[in-house]
């Protein structure tokens, strides 16, 4: 549900910036309807392409974390191991 909220909210801002462009212009806001229909397109493509990206880029910072975690797993092994040799050696 979110891919598709993500390309029709894009497409949304699509149209309303298409509006805004054309009041600015002080042109009819119906005469091309065609040219909604490309700005729509560009923007909701553009959504896709943010979620895409959303996506991956969750994907990736979970396995780095995952990554992060596992390191500071083995070096607090390596550390507690390297005291308790320690203090055997001492003693």
């Amino acid at each position: 549900m979110a891919l598709f909220t993500t390309i029709t909210g894009f497409s949304l801002f699509g149209l309303a910036s298409r509006f805004g462009q054309l009041a600015i212009q002080k042109r009819n806001l119906m005469d091309n309807l065609g040219g909604h229909a490309v700005a729509m397109a560009v923007f909701g493509y553009a959504g896709y392409w943010a979620h895409v990206y959303e996506t991956r880029t969750g994907e990736y910072l979970a396995m780095k974390r995952a990554e992060v975690a596992e390191r500071r797993e083995r070096r607090i092994e390596a550390e507690t191991e390297a005291a308790v040799l320690g203090a055997v050696a001492v003693y």
